[in-house]
């Protein structure tokens, strides 16, 4: 991301890399991947065949990211050595998501859409409900015996869920 650890600078790459590829595209988007996924059906809207979210939220829970900063906080620099991002870099990126709300946009997705949520992400479960309420004809899956990573713990039935989805788009 370089130094700018932020959703703005994310949000941006991901729409550069984007933008290089000439079909409408199919996306699928875990977590903070399904936010900038539904981030950018509501900016090109006309860019997007389909759209599935896993995990993912339309209003950042402002609670939730406060409580995970200070996890973050109290992990040694080293915790994150592994996955290519720092310390900082994720709480700054945190704190940048704090304000996003696309509660307003989501009536407005035309593309067919697919909500996935694992049985067990308590920390997601009720928005992926609601949001799948919110946007017209959207399907709506839980995935059984799974938590937040639904690739992780469940992928035969993710994958599945997947090939069902874009077979029909």
């Amino acid at each position: 991301m370089g130094k700018d650890a932020s959703y703005s600078a994310l949000f941006k790459g991901f729409c550069d890399y984007c933008g290089k590829i000439p079909e409408k595209l199919n996306l699928c988007g875990l977590s903070l991947g399904g936010i900038l996924a539904l981030n950018y059906v509501i900016e090109y809207p006309d860019r997007v065949n389909s759209l599935v979210l896993i995990g993912a939220q339309y209003k950042m829970p402002k609670a939730l990211l406060r409580f995970q900063n200070l996890i973050f906080r109290l992990m040694p620099s080293s915790s994150f050595k592994d996955i290519g991002f720092g310390k900082a870099n994720f709480i700054a990126l945190s704190k940048s998501m704090m304000n996003l709300d696309f509660s307003a946009d989501l009536q407005q997705i035309a593309c067919p859409v697919m909500v996935i949520v694992g049985e067990n992400d308590n920390s997601n479960r009720k928005a992926a409900e609601k949001m799948s309420r919110k946007i017209r004809g959207c399907e709506f899956e839980v995935i059984e015996n799974s938590g937040h990573e639904v690739n992780v713990d469940e992928p035969k039935r993710l994958a599945e869920l997947l090939t069902q989805f874009f077979e029909k788009v």
